[in-house]
């Protein structure tokens, strides 16, 4: 059922590519017929450009194949996909063109028509693309093509997984099951466990296990090693939850000092022209979003005088950049008296809110003002979210290399946030999510952060 899915999809996608390529391409045209400057010359019937469009169409279905559009992925972004998209139909054109002016050496086609149709077929693929996911996250919602997986590791890593595929069932992951060496272990969150690591290769043959997660970050490599030995023969995948030197090496280069080998770490601190252009980025976002924003924000705080007793907005210190505090402006969402007896961690269902404040946290609406600490160089807007120093000190004494999550300004939104990992989560989980990202900052991972995180604000799971 899985692989018939997995090949529905594949064709589907093809279709609704050749689909989008040859719509794009049409529009492209009577845009041209119908742009008056640079004034269009004398432009044959489109019958005349069907040779190119076939090579468009062919060319591109090529290219996209070459650049893996066509592997179905459960977890995929759409925005490293859309960028895929840009690169693969960038890379495409070009090679239309100089197919066309081989193959069809005497036909005369308009360059505006042909730069029309990249913009076109950009938009209108990434249109199709996204309604053929949606289709599939609802198909696989539902239990249609699920994908059957083994976790091994009853631990914590395990069940941080098993909640993982629990809050994403539009992923169709069904967690059959933990392999677990622990023969005290019968059950796990509801999910049995299995058998032994022994018993790996005969429970995925009984349940037609179709993929393997190995949840034990600190085993050897050895360890690992013999486990996937175990699956290789059974054709599953084999996903492996790595530690946090694997994070750190992913990318290494070898260098030495005068004649001594040495092992360097990827360079991605945020330093240099790297520091300068995330600097510039949150002065113009930040003061931007200031501006357009400003007539919501003064609706906000005149609700928050109309709705309780108490300032409109709430100060409260939080540790950042190298483990400084600094003041974090919020709107304020509690009761005045909401910390008479101390400092209080925020759950679901919080009876400190206001009326008016279960909504904007609801929404994130709260974080707003912190655009403001953005301007003064106190926060970023892509980063590790900041903690008050009570609870820095709690986690760094708990939390292995807590405090490296300090190495970069902390942020109004993060890779853990958009990844579920908000108000009452665990605070390891977190952690690692805030090392990825400091050991693999780029540019384009702010970009991609900062284009998802309007669309887990409007899923309202804020409290």
């Amino acid at each position: 059922m899985r692989s018939k899915t997995v090949r529905f999809f594949m064709a589907a996608l093809v279709v609704v590519d050749a689909a989008m390529i040859t719509l794009a391409f049409v529009l492209a045209y009577h845009l041209r017929l119908r742009t008056e400057y640079p004034p269009p010359v004398k432009i044959p019937p489109l019958s005349d450009y069907l040779g190119m469009l076939l090579i468009q169409v062919i060319v591109l279905v090529v290219v996209f194949g070459i650049y893996k559009l066509y592997l179905i992925r459960r977890a995929a972004s759409r925005i490293d996909e859309l960028y895929t998209v840009f690169v693969a139909v960038s890379v495409g054109t070009l090679i239309t063109i100089a197919l066309t002016s081989l193959v069809l050496k005497e036909l005369d086609y308009p360059r505006l028509m042909l730069a029309y149709a990249w913009l076109l077929t950009i938009a209108l693929v990434g249109l199709g693309r996204w309604l053929v996911g949606s289709l599939q996250a609802m198909l696989y919602a539902r239990g249609v093509g699920e994908e059957r997986m083994l976790i091994v590791g009853a631990g914590r890593v395990g069940q941080m997984i098993l909640q993982a595929v629990r809050r994403t069932p539009k992923l169709g992951y069904k967690a059959v099951g933990f392999i677990d060496n622990d023969p005290h272990l019968h059950e796990v969150d509801g999910v049995p466990v299995l058998g032994s690591i022994d018993t790996l290769a005969a429970n995925i043959r009984e349940h037609r296990i179709g993929e393997v997660i190995i949840a034990l970050p600190h085993a050897s490599h050895q360890e690992i090693l013999d486990i996937i030995s175990r699956c290789e023969l059974e054709h599953v995948s084999i996903k492996v939850f790595p530690d946090i030197f694997q994070i750190m090496a992913s990318e290494v280069t070898i260098g030495d000092l005068d004649g001594l080998p040495l092992v360097s770490m990827r360079d991605v601190a945020l330093r240099g022209w790297r520091l300068g252009v995330k600097r510039a980025i949150d002065l113009v976002f930040s003061a931007t979003l200031l501006v357009l924003l400003s007539p919501f924000l003064l609706l906000v705080a005149l609700l928050i005088k109309l709705d309780s007793p108490g300032p409109v907005f709430y100060s409260q210190e939080r540790v950042g950049l190298d483990g400084q505090p600094f003041p974090c402006i919020k709107f304020r969402s509690m009761r005045v008296d909401a910390e008479a007896n101390g400092p209080g961690w925020t759950t679901k269902d919080d009876p400190r809110r206001t009326a008016l404040g279960k909504l904007l946290r609801r929404y994130s609406i709260d974080e707003l003002p912190q655009f403001i600490n953005i301007l003064f160089g106190q926060m970023s807007v892509v980063g590790p979210r900041p903690e008050r120093p009570v609870y820095v000190e709690q986690f760094r004494q708990i939390v292995p290399r807590y405090m490296g999550r300090h190495r970069e300004k902390a942020g109004i939104t993060g890779w853990a946030q958009i990844n579920g990992l908000r108000g009452d989560t665990s605070i390891e989980e977190r952690t690692r999510y805030d090392l990825w990202y400091v050991e693999n900052w780029s540019l384009w991972l702010d970009i991609k952060i900062m284009l998802r995180t309007p669309l887990v604000m409007l899923q309202g799971k804020g409290y």
